[in-house]
């Protein structure tokens, strides 16, 4: 391992112990290394062929206009229930236990971060565990969705249909899960930006309600806001973190 490397991770190392109030906002590239697809990366999702773009197979009104073909791509492309956490997660969870990390924002939908022992997860994107009936608001676990008898799966009680609790395409993230990640990542001593580009909002923009000067980027490519970070490692963020816990 090169030297730079490794001055970096003993940076990332002296950052973490000196710090007692870390917040954590990720993407689809901690998810990557568990077998799950991202988006925007040579085999990401939106490189794929399809009948239509992704963008609109995951839009509202996609969803609202063609459910059957809606629910043929999210089952088929976007339902990774065999995937299990990996260094990262497992990382993350082991720095919530011990009391630093107070919280993970992810903009995955995966669980996988519940699934590795973490508590305080805020899902901006929501989650494939979570599904209700649009008709009468009944809750449902992923099994109503891959147990459907029929491809689109519709409520026991009232017959409506059952969505995801994901946020799609031309939808509105949750005021008040918005809220709660602005509250951790502005009260952070220190800010852990892993497995995403932020090209997108609200994503970008919460890192700049950080205040500190603990800003640490852990991404395989370069972001937005590479200019406000204090250490930026170009790496896994799996093997990353799993360095420094070891």
């Amino acid at each position: 391992m090169a030297n730079e490397n490794l001055e970096n991770l003993q940076k990332l190392k002296n950052f973490i112990e000196s710090s007692n109030n870390i917040a954590f906002l990720g993407g689809a590239g901690v998810s990557t290394e568990s077998g799950i697809p991202d988006f925007r990366s040579a085999d990401g999702l939106y490189s794929q062929k399809y009948k239509y773009p992704p963008e609109k197979m995951i839009s509202h009104s996609f969803f609202i206009d063609n459910t059957r073909e809606f629910y043929d791509f999210y089952k088929n492309r976007m339902l990774f229930l065999e995937a299990k956490p990996n260094n990262a997660h497992i990382a993350l969870a082991k720095l919530e236990k011990a009391g630093k990390l107070k919280a993970v924002v992810t903009q995955n939908i995966d669980g996988l971060h519940q699934a590795a022992g973490s508590k305080n997860v805020i899902e901006l994107h929501g989650s494939v565990y979570r599904n209700y009936c649009m008709k009468c608001k009944k809750f449902y676990d992923i099994s109503a969705i891959i147990n459907s008898a029929d491809m689109v799966p519709v409520c026991d009680e009232c017959g409506g249909i059952i969505k995801p609790d994901v946020v799609l395409y031309e939808e509105r993230l949750d005021t008040e899960v918005i809220e709660k990640a602005l509250t951790y990542i502005s009260q952070a001593d220190m800010l852990i930006i892993g497995g995403t580009s932020l090209a997108v909002n609200p994503a970008r923009q919460l890192v700049m309600y950080y205040r500190g000067n603990k800003f640490v980027i852990i991404n395989k490519s370069s972001t937005p806001v590479d200019y406000r970070a204090d250490l930026i490692i170009n790496g896994s963020i799996g093997e990353t973190l799993n360095f420094i816990l070891e």
